[in-house]
C-alpha cells in the first residue's frame, strides 16, 4: 500500500496479514476480523485500537478468508491436502521418527531398510515416518527439507497419492507452480475417478496454472473441481480467474525473463516496453537486497482505469495493487513518469516480500520496506514522529501487524510514516541483511515480535525506541 501525490497505491494483503476471518460466535453474532489466532482459552484479533481478545468458550467457530489471497503468485494459496492414510501403530511411528525436537534419522533408515523388501506394511511404515518427518520440517519452516522427506516416501510408495498432493502443496507454497504440476499430474493417474481426492488434484492444479498465469487452464480445473466437489474457495478463485480472462481476452501482451504483462489495446506498446525494462531494473535492484529470487515470472496487467476499478474493486483512491499480479492503471500515461517509477518499485518490493514470508510479513514491515526500497525517507516526518513517540501517540507495531484497510486517513498517514521510521532504523543498526533475516523468519514465527526477537533481539518496545534515538540523531541534531 503506498499514499502518495498523484497515483496512491493499494497493497491487498494476503493470509495472514490482511486476510479478513469470520468469528461465528455460538449466539449467532459474527465478527470479521484480521489477524485471527487461537489457543486452548482465547481468540484474539487485530483491531485498528490494538489486540482484542474473546474467551475461546463463546465460539463456535472460525471461517477462514484464504481467498484474501486472490493470486497464486502472491502467497501460499488455501492448500487443503488429504492426510496421508492412517497406518497400524502410526502415533508410535512418529514418536520413534521424531524426539528430542529431533529427526532420528538411524531410525528412518532402519524402516528403509525393511521397505526394500517390498512388504506392503514396511512400507506403510516408511511413508508414515517420512510423513511424520516433513511435518516437524514444516513445523520448522525447512521447507526444502521436507520436500526432500516426501520426494523419499515417494521412492517407496510413488503411487501414494497423499504424499504426492502435500509435496504439490509445498511447492505451491513456495511459489514453485510447475514443480508442483509433476506430482499433481501422477496423482491424477493413480488417484481414484471418484471421491474427495480428484476434487483435491484439480483444486491445486488449478492454483498451480494460474500461478504460471495459465489462465484458460486454472478455469478447467477449477470448474472440474468444483463439479467433483463443491468448494467455496474454488468457486471463489473461479470467478476471480473467469473475470480476470473476459476483461483481458484482447490484452496485448509482452514479456520478459522475469515479468509477463498483458495490455489493454489502447495503451502504447512503446509505454509497456518503457515498464517492463524499469520493473527488470527494480527486479535486480530488489533481488540483490533482499537475497530473494520469486521462482516464476511475474504476471503485471496494464488497464484502463475503468477496467481497473471493475477487476480488481479496490476503493476510488487505489491507484495500483499487487494481489499476486502488478495491476497498473495507465490511461493517459504515455510515459514511465518519476511518480509511476516508484508506484511499479512499491509493488514489486511486495511481490518479493509476500513471496519470500509466504504471505506472512506484517503489514508494518510489508509497508515499511516497500516504501524504503521506493527511495523514501523520514527526514520531513522526524520532527513529528519524535514528538508524537515520546508522547505516547505513535502507534504499537502490534496493532500495525493486520490490515490497515479500517484505518481513518490520519492514523493511516501515521502508519505509514512511522512503519518506514523503523524500518530504517533497522537498516541503520544492521543493514539491509537485516531486513532480509527478519522476512525469512516472519514466514515460519508464530507472531511479527517473535520474528523481531528472533532475529534482531529486540523487542517491539525496544525497537521503537531505537526508532526515535535513531531519528533524533539522523534527523534532528
Amino acid at each position: 500500500m503506498r499514499r502518495a501525490l498523484g497515483l496512491a497505491t493499494l497493497f491487498l494483503l494476503s493470509v495472514g496479514s490482511a486476510s479478513a476471518d469470520t468469528i461465528v460466535l455460538k449466539n449467532g453474532q459474527r465478527i470479521v476480523a484480521a489477524g485471527v489466532r487461537e489457543d486452548a482459552h482465547q481468540v484474539s484479533y487485530q483491531t485498528p485500537a490494538g489486540q482484542m481478545s474473546i474467551p475461546r468458550s463463546i465460539v463456535a467457530r472460525i471461517e477462514r478468508d484464504d481467498l484474501a489471497y486472490t493470486s497464486a503468485a502472491s502467497s501460499p494459496p488455501p492448500i487443503s491436502v488429504p492426510q496421508i492414510a492412517p497406518v497400524r501403530g502410526y502415533e508410535d511411528i512418529s514418536k520413534l521418527t521424531v524426539h528430542d525436537n529431533a529427526i532420528d534419522y538411524g531410525y528412518l533408515a532402519k524402516l528403509e531398510v525393511n521397505a526394500a523388501t517390498g512388504s506392503a506394511e514396511a512400507v506403510a511404515r516408511v511413508a508414515a515416518a517420512h510423513y511424520a518427518a516433513a511435518q516437524f520440517l514444516v513445523a520448522q519452516g525447512n521447507i526444502d527439507s521436507a520436500a526432500d522427506q516426501y520426494r523419499q516416501a515417494l521412492i517407496f510408495a510413488p503411487d501414494n497419492v497423499p504424499l504426492l498432493l502435500n509435496l504439490a502443496g509445498l511447492y505451491l507454497r513456495e511459489s514453485r507452480f510447475a514443480a508442483a504440476l509433476d506430482p499433481l499430474e501422477h496423482a491424477r493417474e493413480v488417484a481414484p475417478d471418484s471421491g474427495v481426492e480428484p476434487a483435491a488434484i484439480a483444486k491445486l492444479m488449478g492454483w498451480a496454472y494460474y500461478g504460471s498465469n495459465q489462465t484458460d487452464q486454472a478455469i478447467k480445473e477449477w470448474k472440474l473441481s468444483d463439479q467433483l466437489h463443491p468448494d467455496s474457495q474454488v468457486e471463489q478463485a473461479l470467478a476471480k480467474a473467469e473475470k480476470d480472462k473476459a476483461e483481458e481476452e484482447d490484452y496485448r501482451e509482452g514479456e520478459t525473463a522475469h515479468f509477463a504483462l498483458k495490455y489493454y489495446g489502447g495503451a502504447a506498446p512503446e509505454l509497456a516496453r518503457e515498464i517492463l525494462h524499469a520493473l527488470e531494473d527494480d527486479f535486480n535492484d530488489i533481488q540483490s537486497q533482499l537475497d530473494y529470487t520469486p521462482p516464476n515470472q511475474i504476471s503485471v496487467i496494464l488497464y484502463t482505469q475503468q477496467a481497473f476499478e471493475d477487476v480488481t474493486r479496490a476503493p476510488d483512491w487505489a491507484g495500483a495493487i499487487y494481489d499476486g499480479r502488478l495491476r497498473i492503471p495507465v490511461q493517459g500515461v504515455t510515459s514511465v513518469t518519476p511518480e509511476l517509477a516508484h508506484v511499479l518499485k512499491h509493488e514489486l518490493t511486495h511481490c518479493f516480500i509476500t513471496q519470500k514470508s509466504e504471505g506472512r510479513a506484517p503489514t508494518w514491515l510489508q509497508e515499511g520496506v516497500a516504501q524504503w526500497m521506493e527511495g523514501r525517507r523520514s527526514s520531513a516526518d522526524a520532527g513529528a514522529l519524535v514528538d508524537a513517540a515520546e508522547q505516547g501517540g505513535v502507534p504499537g507495531l502490534k496493532s500495525l501487524e493486520g490490515s490497515w484497510m479500517s484505518l481513518p486517513s490520519n492514523s493511516a498517514g501515521l502508519a505509514y510514516a512511522w512503519s518506514l521510521a523503523v524500518v530504517e532504523s533497522i537498516v541503520q543498526n544492521g543493514g539491509i541483511s537485516d531486513i532480509s533475516r527478519l522476512i525469512d523468519r516472519t514466514a515460519t514465527a508464530p507472531s511479527g515480535e517473535e520474528a523481531v526477537r528472533d532475529t534482531l533481539h529486540s523487542s517491539y518496545d525496544d525497537l521503537q525506541d531505537q526508532t526515535v534515538v535513531y531519528l533524533k540523531n539522523q534527523y534532528l541534531h
